[in-house]
C-alpha cells in the first residue's frame, strides 16, 4: 500500500517518513536547529515547492523542550509558535489551518506531530475536508494518503535511532528516508535513516 509521507507518534517517541513515487531522490540532513528534507546531489532539478523543508525541530518552550515534526514548511511556524508559548494544540491547529493542504495535483494533506517535554504528544492533519488535532496516549499514525485520519498503530521504538529505522522499514511502499525523535532524561535525541 502507498500511503505517502507519514508521521507516527507516541507519548515518548516519534518518527516521520518520506515515501515518494514522484521525488525519490531525497535525503534528510542534520542542520543546526532542524532535520531537513532535500534533494540528493544526483536528483533532477525541480521547482516543486514541496520537495525541500525542515521536517523536525526541537525548540525551547516556556515549559521545556518540545519536538515538532511533519511533512512540509508548516513545521517551522509550528515550532516558532511553540517557542512563543502557544499550547501544542493551538500551534498545530493555527498553522495547519493557515497553510492548509498542499495545492498540488493530489490535494495532499499536511501532517504534523509534537512531543512535549511534559510527555504530552499530539498528532494533526489538515486535508481538503477536515482539520484534525488529537492528543495521543498510544502510538498513532497519520499519512498523506489512504491513512489520512489519525489511527492507533503498533510502533515499538524506544529511542530515536530505532524510531527512524522502524519507520523506514515499515511495509508501506516507496520508502525514501526517515527521521526519529525521542524524549530522554536529558532532553530530546534525533536520528536519521536515509536508506542505502
Amino acid at each position: 500500500m502507498y500511503v505517502g509521507r507519514f508521521v507516527v507518534v507516541g507519548p515518548e517517541v516519534g518518527a516521520y517518513r518520506v515515501s515518494s513515487r514522484s521525488f525519490p531522490n531525497r535525503e534528510i540532513t542534520a542542520r543546526d536547529e532542524a532535520l531537513t528534507v532535500g534533494p540528493t546531489e544526483d536528483a533532477p532539478e525541480t521547482d516543486n515547492p514541496y520537495v525541500s523543508y525542515n521536517c523536525l525541530r526541537v525548540v525551547e518552550t516556556p515549559t521545556g523542550e518540545t519536538a515538532a515534526f511533519g511533512n512540509g514548511s508548516h513545521v517551522d511556524p509550528i515550532a516558532e509558535k511553540l517557542e512563543l508559548g502557544y499550547p501544542a494544540r493551538d500551534a498545530l491547529a493555527e498553522c495547519l489551518l493557515a497553510l492548509d493542504y498542499e495545492k498540488d495535483d493530489y490535494d495532499t494533506p499536511r501532517i504534523a506531530a509534537t512531543i512535549g517535554g511534559d510527555g504530552e504528544a499530539m498528532i494533526a492533519t489538515v486535508r481538503k475536508d477536515a482539520l484534525l488535532v488529537e492528543t495521543v496516549d498510544e502510538p498513532t499514525l497519520v499519512a498523506t494518503y489512504e491513512k489520512d485520519a489519525p489511527e492507533s498503530y503498533a510502533f515499538d521504538a524506544e529511542n530515536a535511532a530505532d524510531a527512524a529505522s522502524e519507520a523506514y522499514g515499515l511495509e508501506f511502499e516507496h520508502a525514501v528516508c526517515a527521521a526519529g525523535v525521542a524524549r530522554t532524561a536529558d532532553g530530546f535525541e534525533t536520528a536519521i535513516e536515509n536508506g542505502e
